[in-house]
């Protein structure tokens, strides 16, 4: 699904809480022209899987469909320096970091870390010098252990907890 937030009686954000609450497996997109903080973050909590601007070019914006597609998620990269600036100005959690540290493999620390500094399967893959398909499984790992839905909240989590 891709969705505007500012839509008529109910908003972008309520909508993408009701779908993903009733089926989880949709994934929602929001393309939107709003680049403030407050929208980000309620859309991404929310359990947007994405978040571009209108000003996106068809590139970006067929790729962002075509990672939600296959279950990653892209947020456009002026939006994602902001929401790390947000998490980073944020208080990090020292017993969630070891949380962190005594959950996951140093290989999925290495890869979340990587999601935090928003680089994309393939670039992790070349970074790690794994294949994209092992890089999918612990991009599953993390995500199951962590008890979150998306690359977008792994990124968070990981600044906020100090992992980057």
């Amino acid at each position: 699904v891709v969705m505007d937030l500012n839509m008529p009686g109910v908003s972008g954000v309520e909508a993408t809480r009701q779908i993903t609450a009733l089926a989880p497996l949709t994934r929602v997109v929001v393309l939107t022209i709003s680049d403030q903080d407050g929208d980000v973050m309620d859309a991404i909590l929310a359990g947007a899987c994405g978040y571009l601007l209108k000003d996106a070019s068809i590139q970006e914006l067929m790729h962002g469909i075509q990672a939600a597609a296959v279950g990653e998620s892209l947020i456009s990269p002026t939006i994602a320096a902001k929401v790390l600036r947000r998490v980073r100005s944020s208080s990090s959690q020292p017993d969630i970091e070891r949380t962190i540290r005594s959950e996951l493999s140093d290989r999925e620390i290495e890869v979340l870390k990587l999601i935090a500094n928003g680089k994309d399967n393939a670039r992790i893959a070349g970074d790690l010098h794994i294949s994209p398909k092992t890089v999918k499984n612990h991009i599953s790992n993390i995500l199951m252990k962590l008890q979150i839905d998306n690359r977008i909240q792994a990124a968070v989590y990981a600044v906020r907890s100090g992992i980057v």
